[in-house]
């Protein structure tokens, strides 16, 4: 892997300085400053900030496989909600008595159920470290699994598209069902504690947003570093040619299937964090709207950028809470559609990706107009 002074350009230190701010800040403003203070930022914006954040964790997995190895993934909500109900089930598990139904072992839905005992796959989630493995593991696995067989019969393009989509569908049927011991259709929530600490606190929130900006400045390190080396050139050439990467010679499913597997692995992680911060996770969380909506966030931003992904969650989630509020609620889906056609017919290389083509054009014409002072001639001897 390329050192990180090659990794890192101009644009993505200043970034990456950008998030470690934001992470000071934010917190510094809700702690130390009391309600009555102009600076103080209220605890629900600090959440609210910590869910933009999970999102823009989920838009960066995306753009990596999408904006550089071509694989347009409709499905990355099932590997983001598999990570959300690894770490709600560890939340689950630390309620004990102090649940509706006072049991120490098992969840409230499952009394109310009527289960005799815990599921055999709800056994370690008591423990942080195991949860912590979940996370990754579950959607990492799922993920080398799916893309084993999907990479290996050559399934690309839109083909992969509706088949990553029908498995999230699938995946939300299941867990909408109560028999599958994961709460059915109103899921996991009444979370109490995070490692000792309750997750209601303001102080727990906002250490939840530090620790997500943190997830997100390292998932954009390992990206800027993949893409950077010799294996992202790989990525991208398999992104353009595909048949003429594989005639000379790489092994294209290989690179499809690490690149694909790291991409879940990220999303999971992203909903684990989420779900701490929202308090709640359930099946609607797989629903193929959400990764569609997803697609749509690197989209606006600007595929193939990383930052362009960051930013286009961001705003269009940002849009979404204003839209979402009064009056305007019912013409918030016109409007994502409306900004995803726009953005494909007017700025087709999104945000961030326009932007730098200006700049490129721009630095162009500039060397363009230098005109060279023409050497004159010699004077003939007189």
């Amino acid at each position: 892997m390329m050192p990180l002074t090659r990794t890192l350009d101009r644009g993505s230190t200043l970034f990456l300085c950008g998030l470690a701010v934001l992470a000071i800040v934010v917190p510094t403003l809700n702690l130390l400053f009391p309600p009555s203070s102009p600076l103080h930022v209220p605890t629900y914006l600090v959440s609210l900030f910590g869910k933009y954040v999970c999102y823009a964790l989920l838009a960066l997995a995306i753009d990596l496989i999408w904006g550089y190895c071509g694989i347009l993934s409709l499905g990355h909500g099932a590997f983001f909600a598999l990570g959300g109900y690894a770490m709600g089930m560890y939340l689950m598990r630390q309620i004990g008595t102090r649940g509706v139904y006072a049991h120490p072992v098992l969840p409230d839905f499952m009394v109310f159920l009527n289960w005799p005992e815990l599921p055999v796959y709800w056994y370690g989630f008591q423990h942080f470290p195991y949860a912590a493995l979940m996370v990754v593991l579950v959607p990492g696995a799922l993920a080398f699994v799916f893309g084993w067989f999907a990479f290996r019969s050559r399934v690309t393009g839109v083909y992969l598209s509706i088949i990553t989509q029908a498995l999230t569908y699938a995946l939300m049927l299941g867990f909408f069902r109560n028999n599958f011991g994961f709460g059915g259709n109103n899921g996991l929530t009444d979370f109490k504690d995070i490692l000792g600490f309750n997750v209601r606190a303001q102080g727990t929130r906002a250490v939840l947003f530090a620790v997500s900006v943190a997830a997100l400045m390292l998932g954009f390190l390992v990206c800027r570093a993949i893409v950077t080396s010799r294996f992202g050139k790989v990525l991208i050439a398999i992104r353009d040619a595909e048949a003429r990467t594989r005639f000379l010679g790489y092994r294209v499913e290989s690179y499809k299937l690490f690149v694909f597997t790291l991409s879940a692995c990220m999303a999971g992680i992203a909903g684990a964090l989420y779900v701490p911060q929202v308090g709640i996770i359930n099946p609607s969380e797989f629903s193929p709207a959400n990764s569609i909506e997803a697609a749509i966030w690197v989209a606006v931003g600007g595929r193939g950028t990383l930052t362009g992904a960051i930013i286009g969650a961001v705003v269009v989630n940002y849009a979404k809470t204003t839209f979402t509020t009064g009056a305007l609620a019912p013409y918030w889906l016109f409007v994502l559609g409306g900004l995803f056609i726009a953005v494909t017919l007017l700025l087709p290389r999104g945000i961030v990706g326009t932007f730098r083509h200006w700049l490129t054009e721009r630095r162009r014409d500039g060397v363009a107009k230098v005109v060279v002072s023409p050497v004159p001639d010699p004077r003939p001897a007189e």
